[in-house]
């Protein structure tokens, strides 16, 4: 899975940094060093790879070099080993390997930044960064980022780093940067599909219907003209257009966001002995249960008042309300997530429908036993309130295409179970009474809110907020539903787009539009040998070869016992 890569791998690397020229001999099985298990014996052999740079040519074909090999306990001789592997039969691919060492990920990353240059600019490491979608204060690239900033400080012109400088600062971040260089994430082209993305953006913005809700005045006062789209991948990969740092509450947004805390907390089989799954057919604020005396669905302003009953049962509003801020921050990858008191107010002040729904509610006795309803209203009220922005926002929608990991920190909020009920309920409850409309059109799980917020999610790809205050008729943003049904419209994203034989539409997870992308869990060693094998940039050099001319030291990892 995608989020392999992000949590395991990245916390591996972090924890094993690697300092080299020193040698490194361990017998864990997941380390910075490749090591080869022998299928007759079972040797380490950790080759450090030392090499001059003296006179690079910008082409950067041929290192001078020469290598040293620490034996660990119960190896033999590295040449009879050699002897030994050359009578045993080895594909092409384990020839070309093991001719000789392969280049550190560090070094294909400073080449494949540098263009022949001897020097990067940190600009210039920086614009190619943004251009895959990794934003630099992406959380998992602190590390690299602080070392950038001190490594800085200590060049002669704090611009320029050499290719030494480089490999310092990225280190730390190898796997992730190569990922990103080598186009190894969910949309490859990012520039391409981000241009997309703008011009969906302006088509909608031309549209001027709607209504700005006006039932309570901190909603009223918002300009009509506000219209913004960020979007997050499962990889981390931003891109934003618009409006996109104003904060508005989330209002029903937060429906699907506190269900999906429930089901995480208690289990399916608990929150639905309260609550339905099924589309009610009615407006959102009816006073309506189900044959068995249940709201609906957690959607409605009915379910979604007992599923507030359902959190943190026993405790205080302030605990509650604290611990699911928790959650959204996670959620959000830390980014923001705030809370407008007068909003709260204003919705407590003018909430006679809700409240009537909490009466009826406690009256067919929905909720569980011991809870004080009008406190639970205040709850309900509180979590309407919760401010986002659609920068933020975005992150927790693609913490629900991730399948519950947030893409930018590589930590796991929601449980599978929460979130795959959450998306079901979204995608035929999540629009008010569009949502069956919405399903065939756009075939996506989404959630709509009054203060013009549709989160919307891609499952596996990412999350994306749209948000402006006009809605139409049913409640739901124009501009927002406008977006969501030109995006279906030119990307395969629509939930049956891609049955066999049948689309025709851009699918930008696929480079250039055809070819499919192999995902699946990548470590320092296998995206080294991939990428070694598919553009190798030296010729290899064996590692009895010696060449005695060192200036420059550098050191690579490398692997020299064959299969």
């Amino acid at each position: 899975m995608l989020h392999f890569r992000f949590s395991t791998v990245l916390k591996e690397l972090s924890q094993a940094t690697l300092k080299r020229p020193l040698p490194v001999c361990t017998t864990q099985k997941k380390t910075w060093l490749p090591t080869r298990h022998h299928h007759h014996h079972h040797y380490h052999h950790h080759c450090f790879f030392t090499g001059t740079t003296s006179a690079v040519s910008p082409q950067l074909k041929l290192l001078h070099a020469r290598s040293y090999c620490i034996k660990t306990e119960g190896a033999v001789e590295l040449d009879e080993q050699l002897k030994k592997d050359g009578d045993n039969a080895e594909t092409p691919s384990d020839k070309r390997r093991n001719a000789g060492i392969l280049p550190s990920l560090e070094d294909l990353l400073f080449y494949t930044v540098a263009e022949g240059q001897e020097k990067i600019p940190a600009h210039k490491f920086l614009t190619a960064l943004k251009a895959t979608g990794l934003r630099s204060g992406d959380p998992r690239l602190k590390e690299c980022m602080e070392t950038l900033k001190e490594t800085l400080k200590n060049t002669a012109d704090g611009v320029t780093l050499d290719r030494h400088l480089f490999k310092k600062c990225v280190q730390s971040n190898i796997v992730l940067l190569t990922q990103a260089f080598r186009k190894k994430f969910v949309i490859p082209d990012f520039q391409s599909f981000s241009s997309h993305i703008d011009e969906l953006y302006e088509n909608a913005k031309n549209l001027s219907g709607g209504q700005v809700a006006d039932y309570i005045p901190q909603l009223a006062k918002f300009n009509p003209d506000l219209w913004a789209v960020s979007l997050c991948t499962v990889d981390g990969q931003r891109h934003t257009v618009g409006d996109t740092k104003v904060p508005f509450c989330l209002q029903s947004c937060v429906k699907p966001l506190k269900y999906a805390v429930a089901i995480h907390d208690h289990s399916t089989e608990y929150v639905h002995s309260f609550i339905g799954k099924e589309p009610s057919g009615l407006r959102f604020n009816k006073l309506f249960l189900n044959e068995e005396d249940k709201p609906h669905n957690p959607m409605v302003n009915a379910g979604a008042i007992v599923c507030t009953s359902l959190i943190k049962q026993g405790a205080g509003n302030a605990e509650k309300f604290d611990y699911v801020m928790n959650f959204l921050k996670k959620m959000a990858g830390q980014e923001y997530v705030g809370f407008s008191n007068a909003t709260f107010q204003s919705e407590r002040e003018s909430g006679d429908r809700n409240f009537a729904i909490g009466y009826y509610l406690k009256e067919k006795k929905c909720f569980p036993e011991g809870t004080d309803m009008t406190s639970v209203l205040d709850f309900y009220f509180q979590l309407c309130s919760i401010e986002v922005t659609c920068e933020s926002a975005s992150v927790m929608a693609a913490t629900l295409a991730n399948g519950g990991i947030c893409p930018i920190t590589g930590e796991r909020v929601l449980n599978p179970e929460a979130v795959r009920n959450t998306l079901s309920l979204m995608h035929s409850c999540g629009m008010y009474d569009f949502s069956g409309q919405f399903a065939f059109h756009v075939g996506l799980p989404a959630k709509s809110g009054v203060a013009g917020g549709i989160l919307l999610v891609v499952p596996n790809v990412m999350g994306i907020m749209c948000w402006s205050p006009p809605l139409d008729k049913l409640g739901n943003s124009v501009r927002g539903i406008q977006f969501c049904l030109d995006l279906v419209e030119l990307f395969n994203f629509h939930n049956y787009d891609n049955l066999r034989h049948f689309s025709k539409k851009y699918d930008p997870r696929r480079e250039g539009g055809d070819q499919r992308n192999s995902f699946g869990p990548m470590d320092y060693e296998s995206l080294q040998q991939e990428l070694a094998l598919k553009a190798p940039l030296w010729k290899k050099v064996s590692p009895t070869e010696s060449h005695q001319d060192c200036s420059t030291t550098v050191v690579y990892r490398m692997d020299s016992v064959a299969k």
